[in-house]
C-alpha cells in the first residue's frame, strides 16, 4: 500500500512537473510571442507618429509655395496692397490651410504683416517669435545670396528654395516653421538679389496637429508634452529640430493587441489547468486558437493600417507606396506610368438629400466599379471624401491611358440604384500620363490634381489629360478671381438688367426679374455662368448676392415697380445671419418686404435643412415672397413646398419650347398651373417666345409670363419707359 501510494505520489509529483513544466514552456513561449508581437505594433505606432509629423513638415512648404511663387505676389507686396496680402499670402493661408501664425518679412528681415490664426495682429508678436525664427531666416538669406551672387535677377537661381524646422516659440509653444522667398513665375516681373520678401507659416505642434495624426493613424490618447511621460504604461517619441535638440515628446498608451487578448483569455487558461490531464490538452488547443486569433488581430492591425475601411481599397499611404513602386518599375523599364484622379460630381447633394448611409454606400459601389475596370496589376486607392485614384502600370501608349479615362466616365454616367432610387451621379476625371524618369510622385499627383481641376471647371462628367497649358489655365482663374474681387470692392464693371414679368390677361407689367452683368475692363462681356460659379467656388458669391440685392432693391424703391425678383444661391443660405442681413438692405434702402421677391432652386428645397427651413420661414414673416425657380427640373415633391412655403412656381423655359409640339408637355405644363392654383401658388411661365405659348398658357390660367416675345432684359431707363406704357410690347422674335 505504502508502495502504491508511494508510486503515485512519484508519479503525481513527475506528472505535476511534467504539467508543470509544459505549462512553464507553453506559458514563457505565449508571452514571448505576445511581447514580439506588442513591440512590433509599438515599432508600427512610432513610425506612423514620426511619419504624421514628417508629413505635416513637408505639407506646409507646398501649401505657402500655392501663393508665394506667383507675379501678382511679389507686385502686389511692393506696392503694399493690404487686401490683396490679406486675401491671398496672410489672413487666407492662416485661414485656408489651418496656419496658426504668418508673417511677412520685407527685403531687410522686418515684419510687415502678422496673422495669429486667421487675424491680422500687431508686428510686435514677431519680436517674441525673433530667436527662434531668426536662424532659419538667416539660413534662407545666405543661401540665396550665395545663389544669386552676380546675377541681376535672382528669380531663377532662387526659386524653390526654403527652409523648415522644428522650433520652440516666444510663449514657449513648439511648432513647425517654414521659411520660403516670395518669387515671380514668369519673365514679366524681375527680382534683384537682396529685395526678396520672405513668408514665413508656422503649425503649432498643439491638440489639433496631435488629434489629425491620431485619428489618421489611428493612435489612441497621442498627446505632444515638453518632457516624455513617467507612466510605464505610455511610450514617447522625441522630436528632436535640425540640430538634434529635443523640443518635446509625443506620448501616447500603445496599443498592445496580444497582451490584451492574454488577459482577457487568462480566465480560461486558469479554468483549464484546474482540469488536469484534460484541462492540458483544453489549454493547448485554446493556446492553439489564441495563436490564430493574434494573428487575425495583427493581419487586421496591417490592414487596415493602409486600407480604406468603408471601401476596402488602399488608402493614402498605401496608395502613395505604390505609385512610387510604379515610378520605378518605369525608371528601370523606360515604360509609361498613368495616374487618374476620379471625383464623384454629385455626392454631396446624393449625401445631403438621402444621408450619410446612403453616401456610404454610393462610395462603396464607386470603388467596386473602378476594380471592375482595371486590371489586377492596376491599383485602384481611396484618397478621401468621394475622390478616387486609379495607378495603370505600363499602358501601352497615351491612348490607353486615355481610353480608361473615358470608360471610368461612361461608367460612372450609368446611374446607381441608392435606397430604392436610380440616381445620376457621374464622375470627372483627371489623367496624367508619364515616361519622364526624372519627374517626382508629388510633380506627377500635382499633375493629375490639376487635371481633375480642370475637367470639373469645364463641366464635369468628362476626363482631361494634363499638359502644361493646365498651369496656365489656373493662373488665368486665379485672374480672373482677382478681378472679381476688385469689381465687387468698387471697381467698374459690374451692373444689373431687368427682364419685365407681364401679367397674362392683361398685359401689364407684374414685376421684374434682376440678373448681374459683368462688363470686364479686359474680356469683355463676360457669360454669368462663369463668373457666378466663380463666385460660388471660391466663397464670393454672399458678396455678390448681397450687391446684387442691394442695387436692385435700391433701384425697385425710386422706381414705379411694382415689385422686383432677385436670385439667391443655396449657398447663401447657409448663413444663419441671410434673413437678417435682407432686412438690413429693406431698412436702408427703403423697400417695402412686399416689394421683393426671392427666387430660389429646387436643390435648395432637397437639402431638407432646418437652417433653410428657418431663413424661409422668417422672409415670409417679413412680409417677402419666395419663387421656386426652373419648377419641374428637379425633385420638388408637394410635401417639400409646403413645408417650406412657396408663393409663386416658375415654370422651366425647358417645358415653355415645347408647348404646341410636345402633348406629354402640354399636360405637365397644365398640371403645375393646377397645382398652384389648388396651393394658392402664383406661377409664372419662363421662355415664351412664341405668340403660341403666349396664347397657351393664357388660356390654361397661368398668370405671369416672362420672355424674349415680351421684352429682353433691359437697363433701367428702358424698363422705365415700358412701366410708362404700362402693357407687353409687341411681339418680337428672339435674335
Amino acid at each position: 500500500m505504502r508502495s502504491t501510494t508511494s508510486l503515485s505520489r512519484q508519479i503525481s509529483y513527475l506528472s505535476f512537473a511534467l504539467a508543470a513544466t509544459l505549462v512553464a514552456i507553453i506559458g514563457s513561449f505565449s508571452w514571448w510571442a505576445a511581447s514580439t508581437i506588442d513591440e512590433r505594433s509599438m515599432a508600427r505606432q512610432a513610425s506612423a507618429v514620426q511619419r504624421g509629423l514628417t508629413e505635416a513638415l513637408e505639407r506646409i512648404p507646398v501649401e505657402q509655395d500655392s501663393s508665394v511663387a506667383w507675379d501678382d505676389a511679389v507686385l502686389n507686396l511692393r506696392a503694399g496692397n493690404e487686401f490683396w496680402i490679406a486675401d491671398n499670402l496672410a489672413e487666407w493661408m492662416s485661414d485656408y490651410f489651418g496656419h496658426n501664425r504668418v508673417y511677412i518679412l520685407d527685403p531687410n528681415n522686418a515684419p510687415v504683416r502678422s496673422v495669429s490664426e486667421s487675424v491680422r495682429v500687431d508686428n510686435r508678436l514677431y519680436s517674441f517669435d525673433t530667436h527662434a525664427l531668426d536662424p532659419l531666416v538667416h539660413d534662407l538669406r545666405a543661401q540665396m545670396a550665395s545663389r544669386s551672387t552676380g546675377l541681376e535677377d535672382s528669380t531663377s537661381a532662387i526659386s524653390g528654395l526654403g527652409v523648415e524646422d522644428m522650433v520652440v516659440l516666444g510663449d514657449g509653444q513648439p511648432a513647425i516653421a517654414s521659411v520660403r522667398p516670395v518669387v515671380p513665375t514668369s519673365d514679366a516681373v524681375s527680382q534683384a538679389p537682396g529685395t526678396e520678401y520672405l513668408h514665413i507659416s508656422i503649425r503649432l505642434i498643439d491638440t489639433r496637429l496631435t488629434a489629425e495624426i491620431s485619428e489618421r493613424y489611428e493612435i489612441s490618447g497621442l498627446t505632444f508634452d515638453k518632457s516624455a511621460a513617467a507612466d510605464n504604461g505610455t511610450m514617447s517619441l522625441p522630436v528632436m529640430n535640425s540640430d538634434n535638440r529635443i523640443i518635446g515628446f509625443f506620448t501616447w498608451t500603445p496599443s498592445k493587441p496580444a497582451q490584451d487578448l492574454i488577459w482577457r483569455t487568462l480566465p480560461l487558461m486558469i479554468a483549464g489547468l484546474l482540469l488536469g490531464g484534460s484541462g492540458v490538452v483544453y489549454v493547448l488547443r485554446r493556446l492553439q486558437r489564441t495563436s490564430i486569433q493574434l494573428e487575425d488581430t495583427q493581419a487586421q492591425a496591417s490592414f487596415l493600417a493602409f486600407h480604406d475601411p468603408m471601401t476596402r481599397l488602399p488608402n493614402r499611404a498605401l496608395f502613395e507606396d505604390r505609385l512610387e513602386q510604379a515610378l520605378a518599375n518605369m525608371r528601370d523599364g523606360a515604360s509609361l506610368v498613368a495616374l487618374h484622379y476620379v471625383d464623384l460630381d454629385r455626392f454631396k447633394q446624393i449625401n445631403d438629400a438621402f444621408g450619410h448611409a446612403t453616401g456610404d454606400e454610393l462610395l462603396r459601389q464607386s470603388a467596386a466599379r473602378l476594380k471592375a475596370l482595371v486590371s489586377e496589376v492596376d491599383t485602384v486607392a481611396r484618397l478621401g471624401g468621394d475622390e478616387f485614384a486609379v495607378i495603370q502600370f505600363h499602358p501601352a501608349d497615351t491612348a490607353e491611358a486615355l481610353t480608361l479615362s473615358q470608360r471610368i466616365v461612361d461608367a460612372f454616367a450609368q446611374p446607381f440604384e441608392l435606397s430604392g432610387h436610380l440616381s445620376n451621379v457621374g464622375a470627372s476625371v483627371g489623367v496624367a500620363v508619364v515616361s519622364d524618369a526624372a519627374l517626382s510622385m508629388g510633380d506627377l499627383m500635382v499633375q493629375a490634381d490639376t487635371a481633375l481641376y480642370e475637367a470639373k471647371n469645364s463641366g464635369r462628367g468628362r476626363y482631361q489629360a494634363y499638359d502644361g497649358e493646365l498651369n496656365a489655365v489656373i493662373r488665368d482663374r486665379r485672374a480672373l478671381e482677382s478681378d472679381l474681387r476688385e469689381a465687387l470692392n468698387g471697381t467698374p464693371g459690374l451692373q444689373l438688367v431687368y427682364q419685365p414679368i407681364f401679367m397674362a390677361q392683361s398685359g401689364k407689367v407684374a414685376g421684374a426679374e434682376a440678373l448681374v452683368r459683368w462688363a470686364h475692363p479686359t474680356r469683355g462681356r463676360m457669360n454669368p455662368a462663369t463668373f457666378i460659379g466663380l463666385a460660388e467656388e471660391r466663397g464670393l458669391i454672399d458678396q455678390l448676392g448681397l450687391w446684387v440685392m442691394r442695387e436692385a432693391c435700391d433701384y425697385a424703391a425710386s422706381s414705379d415697380l411694382p415689385w422686383v425678383a432677385v436670385n439667391a444661391s443655396p449657398l447663401q443660405f447657409r448663413d444663419e445671419r441671410f434673413a437678417d442681413r435682407v432686412f438690413e438692405i429693406l431698412d436702408s434702402t427703403g423697400l417695402a418686404a412686399k416689394r421683393l421677391e426671392i427666387e430660389i432652386t429646387e436643390g435648395l428645397l432637397l437639402q431638407n435643412s432646418p437652417l433653410t427651413q428657418s431663413t424661409l420661414t422668417r422672409l415670409r414673416a417679413r412680409g417677402i415672397r419666395v419663387a421656386l425657380d426652373d419648377f419641374g427640373t428637379g425633385y420638388s415633391s408637394i410635401s417639400y413646398l409646403r413645408t417650406h412655403g412657396i408663393d409663386k412656381l416658375k415654370i422651366d423655359q425647358s417645358y415653355t419650347a415645347q408647348l404646341g409640339v410636345d402633348q406629354e408637355i402640354d399636360s405637365i405644363v397644365r398640371s403645375i398651373v393646377d397645382l398652384g392654383r389648388a396651393m394658392h401658388m402664383v406661377v409664372t411661365a419662363e421662355g415664351v417666345e412664341t405668340e403660341e405659348q403666349r396664347s397657351f398658357l393664357g388660356d390654361i390660367g397661368c398668370q405671369q409670363l416672362q420672355g424674349y416675345l415680351l421684352s429682353r432684359p433691359v437697363e433701367p431707363g428702358r424698363l422705365a419707359e415700358i412701366l410708362a406704357g404700362t402693357s407687353a410690347p409687341k411681339a418680337r422674335k428672339r435674335a
